[in-house]
Order: structure tokens, then sequence, then C-alpha cells
């Protein structure tokens, strides 16, 4: 197992399959890259089928054992059951999506070995979904969370970014969770150094006080120094439990001391953080002997936290820090 200068091993790896997005969510950063989204159509830079499976054989070789795949829509992917299907015995493998063709193919995924999914869901009503991700397929989204649920994919955990335009849906987000058993809440912390639009962040902290007041339990995470919160339904008949995290990176140096994995771009290029662009390293024609230089040379060269990387100047605006930055 490869750890980096900081102690971290390095035991997962999070492969973008594509670009290509059937959304376009107001907030989307692009796994760190920015707006990138192409056209619908394969893209001739896409990894094909084998070098995704290469890479993950190499990968481990290193005793990485979780693989997550993202995309823009990794489901846009024809292939996606293959990759999944010959990603190596014992490496844990999870879908993030935005749940749109998961009616059609969420058994077909878990036949292939298809472990967990993370459906990206920002509100409960059509007209608010639409003004978020620019689509009108709501109801496609909410039917691909109950295929989840059919095919096996328990717990299902939605993913919600909260911003300005989203926050005011949390409320009844929790309530929805809470009373539906199999569904788990991730509320995103928003990143304008990302996505842009400062104007949109919101105090995060707020979100972890009222969680807080509701919560009947609280559990306290080592792992990211992250807390869940347990939160029981208004129906006072209701017998399920909804579990709520909040995923909140910026200025957390916690958050990423104790991040332990690695990111592959949809064209075959590994980094070291979700929010560096500066460090992106080819891995050549996608032969095991390059892609294990490259991994080894991308885990060396990791910096200790996102807070030490990029820091804020006296007007409040991000700024790199010169001494992670190769001349």
């Amino acid at each position: 197992m490869l750890e980096d200068a900081f102690d971290r091993e390095v035991t997962g790896v999070r492969v973008s399959l594509t670009d290509r997005c059937n959304f376009d969510c107001v907030y989307c950063h692009n796994e760190g890259l920015g707006d990138t989204r192409g056209p619908m159509d394969p893209a001739d830079d896409e990894m094909s089928t084998d070098d995704v499976v290469r890479f993950l054989e190499v990968a481990a070789e290193f005793d990485v054992d979780a693989v997550k795949f993202t995309g823009g829509e990794p489901m846009l992917r024809q292939d996606l059951e293959e990759i999944v299907r010959r990603t190596p015995d014992g490496m844990e493998t999870s879908l993030t999506t935005n749940g749109t063709f998961l009616p059609e193919r969420a058994a077909a995924l878990v036949d292939a070995g298809l472990e967990r999914v993370n459906v990206s869901q920002d509100a409960l009503s059509p007209e608010a979904f639409r003004e978020v991700t620019k689509s009108a397929a709501y109801d496609d989204v909410m039917a691909g969370v109950d295929a989840a649920l059919e095919a096996g994919l328990d717990p299902v955990k939605l993913n919600m970014v909260v911003f300005e335009q989203t926050a005011g849906y949390v409320p009844e987000m929790v309530d929805h969770v809470a009373a539906n058993e199999g569904l788990q809440l991730q509320l995103i912390e928003y990143m304008p150094e990302l996505a842009g639009r400062p104007e949109w962040a919101v105090d995060i902290d707020r979100v972890h006080g009222w969680l807080a007041e509701q919560a009947d339990r609280i559990e306290h995470r080592e792992m990211h120094d992250r807390n869940r919160y347990w939160v029981s339904p208004d129906d006072a008949d209701a017998t399920a439990t909804g579990m709520v995290e909040i995923v909140d990176p910026v200025e957390n140096p916690t958050f990423c001391a104790n991040c332990h994995r690695v990111r592959v771009t949809h064209e075959g290029y590994l980094k070291g953080c979700l929010n560096r662009n500066d460090d992106l390293r080819s891995m050549g024609e996608m032969t095991k002997p390059e892609i294990r230089e490259t991994f080894r040379e991308t885990v060396a060269t990791r910096v200790p936290y996102y807070g030490e990387y990029m820091t804020r100047d006296d007007d409040g605006e991000w700024t790199f820090n010169e001494e992670y930055i190769e001349v």
C-alpha cells in the first residue's frame, strides 16, 4: 500500500468515466476541473473500457480496495456494466449518478457487482429541481432511487449540495429520508473556489447546529472529523429513522488529513486532490508500467491539506500557495 509524505495510505480511487452529462446543474465543478463538459456523444479522449480496467488492476496491486465511478454522468457510458464486472475481486464498487438511467440499469449493475450508489438530488419538487439542475427529469430521478432500492442497493445515499438556492429545502429533504427506509442524506458544502459565485455560499455551521437540534442521536466519526445525525420522522406511527451527514471540506484541515483517495479524470490523468488541477499527471498510453509510475508519483506529491494549497489573501480571495506550485 502506498503512503504519501504525510502518512496517509491510499486505499481508494475515484474514477471519472466521462465529462458528458444530461443535466446542467448550476453548482457543477466537474470533479474539480471546472465546467469542461463536452457534447453528449462519446468522446475520443475518454478512457476505453480496457484502460479503466487496466488502471484498476494496477490500483489493486497497491492494495486499493475501493473505487467510486463518477462523471459527468457515468451512466452515459454504455460499457459501465462491463467495467463494474471487470473490476478486480475484493475492490468495493460504488457509483455517483443523477439517477435518470437507474430504472433500466440498476438490476444489471447489481448483477455486475455494484455495491453502493449515491444519487444527486437537490430538491423534492419538479420546479425546484428544474431550477437547480436545468432538467425536467425529476420523475426519472425519483424512479431511479426506487429502482436502486429494489435492486438491493440499500441504503441509497442522496447527495444534496447546500447553497443559496437549496438551503431552504434541507428540512423537507431531512424529513424525506427520515420517513423512507433505505435512504440516507449527504449534505455537501458548496465550494465557491471551484464553482465560482461565492455569494451563493451559506454558513455550513448553521446547518450543523440546526441538525443537532433535530437529531435523536449524533454519532461522531473520527474519519474526516464528521458527525452523523440520526433523525426520526415527524409521523408518530412511522418507524424509519434517517441518517444525515454533512461533507464540509472548505477550510477543514481534518477533512484532508483523513483523505485516502486519489482521482482519475476521464482522459486518463491522475490527480492527488479534488481541488487541484496543476498536478495532473498523464498515464500515457495506459500501459501497466506507465500507470504504476504515475500512481507512485501522484501519491508522493500530494499536499498536506487544501488550506495549505489554497489560502485566502487580505481581500478574502482564494490564492495559491507558491510552495506547492511547480515551476
